[in-house]
């Protein structure tokens, strides 16, 4: 009996921020999983190793977590003034289904590296030290992000002293800038940061109720509510919610819901078609509270408690892109992140997040009567974890 042979793939296992993911190049792919379509998903589905019923990814490159659970494309840019075109995947672990429909801000730190060690920069371009920019064109979303890569004998430079919570050992700081990042695509306000065009809505969840909730289109569709209006006091760890069915069906709920009414999707149904966007975080005035790690975080070391889900679970850390909402929500008086934060004028938060603390800051005013933003700014790490070749059954 003959058997194919598997595939074999040129990719790079890296770590961005406190993510994982398999990167590729657009021209190492198979010929068929060149172009969007159900041969590219199918591909990113069996490189991870879903769709898992066992939820452990044994048979893939997948983590079995929605950090963890991630494919990335980069190509030469297509767009005039950007290094790159960063495609990214967000696979489904239980389901064969791949979702192209955000960015994911913390492997986005790892796209500045991975393009100038694979031959997407000129290296006449670099400098033997410094730092170098890479100008990324974030093709999910239609956005620029720039990411300062630290550069050593000229060399991307991958370790260093800069600690991030959530990610157990030091590495070299990289500094990410995301360009105008309110979703233009997105919501039936034509490019609004608030697609209703209000800072504080009430969203009627079956089951819940009449919510209190910012919806906001920066960084990441993201719909914000107070963690005491839903029973929670916003110190919650992976733990006390991950394991509480009752407790992911109300954020289902109000994800759904709050979809709907931020024009994402026609109806409650089409929700499990769109399982990336929009996330779903709660946030609380500022307490002391002990992290996953066990670090001791004092409520006068931050500015807000923050929380948020993806994929259906509570995330570990701080998705990067949910980080761009609450520095953009919280730079905006009289949202409920700013509220949180204790209202007024903010350039920049400190938030509390499951593993630690993050600080984010963003440039918002009030043009025309509009919210505009025109970047929010944050540090990360990345390394390369492995590089070579990935193989999947033909």
């Amino acid at each position: 009996m003959a058997h194919r042979p598997q595939i074999r793939i040129a990719a790079t296992y890296m770590r961005g921020g406190t993510s994982k993911g398999v990167f590729f190049r657009l021209q190492d792919l198979p010929t068929a999983a060149q172009a969007p379509g159900a041969a590219r998903d199918a591909l990113m589905l069996r490189v991870i190793g879903s769709p898992d019923p066992y939820g452990k990814h044994t048979d893939g490159m997948g983590g079995a977590t929605s950090s963890t659970s991630k494919c990335v494309i980069i190509s030469a840019s297509t767009q005039a003034g950007h290094d790159v075109d960063y495609l990214y995947g967000q696979v489904s672990i239980d389901s064969a289904f791949v979702d192209w429909s955000g960015n994911c801000g913390n492997l986005s730190t790892a796209v500045g590296p991975f393009a100038i060690s694979n031959g997407f920069i000129n290296a006449s371009r670099l400098p033997k030290d410094g730092m170098f920019e890479v100008r990324v064109w974030q093709a999910n979303i239609g956005k620029t992000i720039i990411v300062h890569v630290p550069i050593s004998d000229g060399q991307v430079q991958e370790t260093g002293d800069f600690e991030l919570d959530g990610v157990t050992f030091p590495a070299a700081e990289i500094v990410l800038e995301f360009i105008d990042p309110a979703d233009e695509g997105e919501g039936d306000a034509g490019g609004a940061i608030f697609p209703t065009g209000q800072l504080v809505d009430t969203l009627q969840v079956p089951g819940v109720g009449d919510l209190q909730v910012t919806m906001i289109n920066a960084g990441i569709p993201t719909i914000f509510v107070n963690a005491k209006d839903i029973g929670y006091t916003g110190a919650e760890l992976q733990g006390d919610i991950n394991g509480d069915a009752k407790a992911l069906a109300m954020f289902e709920a109000i994800r759904a819901h709050g979809a709907v009414r931020m024009g994402l999707i026609p109806d409650i149904a089409a929700a499990a078609t769109r399982q990336h966007t929009p996330k779903v975080a709660f946030v609380a005035p500022p307490a002391d509270y002990t992290s996953s790690s066990g670090k001791r975080i004092a409520a006068g070391d931050i500015d807000l408690l923050a929380r948020a889900l993806s994929m259906g679970k509570l995330h570990h850390a701080m998705m990067g892109t949910a980080a761009v909402a609450i520095a953009t929500a919280a730079s905006i008086p009289g949202t409920l992140v700013n509220l949180a934060a204790g209202g007024g004028d903010r350039a920049a938060v400190r938030f509390g997040h499951p593993s630690g603390t993050l600080r984010v800051g963003a440039e918002a005013a009030l043009i025309d009567g509009r919210w505009q933003v025109r970047k929010a700014v944050m540090s990360r790490s990345a390394r390369v974890l492995m590089e070579g070749f990935v193989r999947v059954p033909g």
